[in-house]
């Protein structure tokens, strides 16, 4: 196997989580199990072709894991994986830092984030 080399080594954690919908996908996920149709509901805006491809490598790198249920019809769920929920530390920090530069650039946090689940800590200004 060719062995990689990086300049910096953010640049491995980038190419595992980065891109637009990666780490949405693992904040959504950080919250439980979900099936690729509720992922689909809470990311309106993601193709159903990006959001199979973002996940087959999420769990190519092994921060996701897909459980397929043996019944019919198929019932496939994602959940992070041991090594995923090592990254809840960096999400919840790139979830702080996004609130507080839309705090810093728009004003009213509420006024711009959507009202989801994964952004009601951001609600109260006291928060930030």
């Amino acid at each position: 196997m060719l062995k990689k080399k990086y300049n910096i080594s953010v640049e491995a954690t980038l190419e595992v989580i980065g891109g637009k919908w990666k780490c949405v996908i693992l904040c959504h996920l950080m919250r439980g199990k979900k099936r690729t149709s509720e992922l689909k509901r809470l990311m309106p805006e993601i193709t159903q072709k990006m959001l199979t491809q973002q996940l087959r490598e999420l769990e190519a790198d092994g921060v996701i894991n897909r459980i397929v249920y043996n019944q019919v019809p198929p019932k496939v769920e994602y959940e992070l994986s041991e090594y995923g929920h090592s990254l809840e530390r960096i999400l919840n920090a790139l979830c702080d830092w996004g609130a507080m530069h839309i705090s810093k650039r728009y004003g009213e946090v509420s006024s711009v984030l959507e009202d989801s689940i994964l952004n009601d800590k951001f609600k109260d200004p006291e928060q930030i």
